[in-house]
């Protein structure tokens, strides 16, 4: 008879989880069994509440990290091994709402250029100029830039979607003189191996260590650069459900925060407000 993790495995794989989610449930069953010393198929209802509480008042997750470990149980438990613990109605915390730290165009630029690595920069070149999130972009192969149509195409991104975004003048003459020089074959950002692309640990690492240099104040991260795009988007007059397509956005609701975060919106509202605040 299979064990559970391998008939999770399975379930995972029948239910189309992005291969991404498995891991991080694998991760999170793996966490709980160290934690309670026993096979996870030997593990009670009491120990998966207790070991909860753990993550929260011990491990201090955040709600998004807690979530996360909570549906790889209920996965587990429920889907797997069919158990219907009163435990199981336990509903996701409710994630704070935070606006996204967004650069402006200088800082965006100012940073690219310090980066010092060429095959890092031209992908995180990529991510902010295109949009696209690093997952998306270190994954890349020659074929998806269609010079002639101006686009690059997102194969297979979240939601198993595929869309095409625009491909800037400067950033195609960019990508010409990086092929020049680099000449990569299949993967627009190979590895040292060369079959495989590019890890998204080794851009993330990258961009970490050029915004320590540059000393910003701003909390920046790869999806810094996705962030500033649409919003500079938005101050450029480019329509909502235009942007929600070019990010791949399954809903509006997704793309409408970044109304929050133009320049321009906060200085009509603050006009808008001054004149009618006005005590004549």
């Amino acid at each position: 008879m299979k064990n559970a993790k391998q008939r999770m495995i399975e379930d995972m794989k029948l239910r189309g989880l992005a291969p991404r989610t498995q891991d991080r449930y694998l991760h999170a069953i793996k966490a709980l069994s160290e934690y309670c010393h026993r096979p996870l198929s030997k593990i009670t209802e009491r120990q998966v509440r207790k070991y909860l509480l753990y993550l929260i008042e011990t491990k201090k997750y955040a709600k998004s990290t807690f979530n996360i470990d909570l549906n790889a149980i209920k996965f587990l438990y429920r889907r797997t091994l069919g158990r219907e613990w009163k435990l199981m109605q336990l509903k996701c915390t409710k994630k704070n709402t935070r606006l996204p730290i967004v650069l402006s165009r200088d800082e965006v630029w100012h940073l690219l250029d310090q980066v010092r690595r060429p095959v890092p920069r031209m992908c995180l070149t990529l991510m902010y100029t295109c949009g696209m999130r690093v997952s998306e972009a270190v994954n890349l192969r020659l074929d998806d830039i269609d010079s002639k149509r101006m686009a690059i195409w997102v194969r297979n991104a979240k939601g198993y979607k595929d869309r095409s975004v625009p491909l800037p003048v400067q950033t195609l003459t960019q990508l010409r003189l990086y092929w020049l020089k680099y000449r990569p074959k299949i993967f627009l950002f190979p590895s040292k191996k060369g079959t495989v692309p590019i890890t998204t640990n080794c851009v993330q690492r990258c961009l970490k260590a050029t915004v320590r240099q540059s000393k910003t104040q701003k909390s920046v991260s790869c999806h810094t650069l996705r962030h500033s795009y649409a919003t500079h988007l938005v101050e450029a007059g480019v329509h909502l459900r235009v942007i929600q397509a070019l990010l791949g956005h399954k809903t509006i609701t997704s793309t409408f925060i970044y109304m929050h975060l133009t320049q321009g919106t906060m200085a009509d509202v603050q006009k808008k407000i001054n004149k009618i605040m006005r005590h004549d």
